[in-house]
């Protein structure tokens, strides 16, 4: 089951982020996404109620009226890694962007695992961002021609440590 975040999931959700990612830095990321209002929505996947893996998207600010997100932290418990855990979190997560409004995420992640969402290098083409030069930075226009025209997006100041 996936629902949206509950503030008594806070606790499972840093737990299963640092173990996902060996260490708290991705967990204070989400904290002071939370604190400083910067967090569109976040998702958690259960299983018998217990939280087996996470994901949030947040506001990306931009120099468009236009809504776009970014996605990320994504998280799943380690012993439930490679189970299809991420995918249906990702898809659900893309789903609700678009009822959010959103017309286009980003994300900063794995070049391999996000392309089967649709992000790509290709769509990120244009948009200039503090990660426009990593080839972790991809991108997914969720309305036709979001990412036609250059963009300029900032990320929240939680991703700047």
């Amino acid at each position: 089951m996936i629902r949206i975040v509950r503030p008594a999931d806070h606790p499972a959700i840093a737990t299963i982020t640092d173990a996902a990612f060996g260490g708290e830095a991705e967990s204070l990321i989400l904290r002071r996404l939370r604190e400083d209002g910067d967090m569109l929505f976040e998702l958690v996947e259960l299983d018998a109620d217990e939280v087996t893996g996470h994901v949030a998207f947040s506001r990306l600010w931009a120099d468009s009226v236009q809504l776009f997100a970014a996605l990320g932290p994504l998280a799943i418990r380690p012993d439930r890694q490679r189970a299809g855990g991420g995918g249906r979190l990702t898809r659900a997560g893309l789903d609700l962007a678009k009822e959010f409004g959103a017309h286009a995420v980003m994300v900063l992640g794995h070049p391999t695992y996000y392309p089967r969402f649709g992000f790509t290098r290709e769509a990120a083409a244009k948009v200039a961002s503090p990660y426009s030069k990593s080839p972790a930075f991809m991108a997914l226009a969720l309305e036709p021609g979001a990412l036609d025209q250059p963009l300029t997006v900032a990320y929240p100041d939680a991703f700047r440590g």
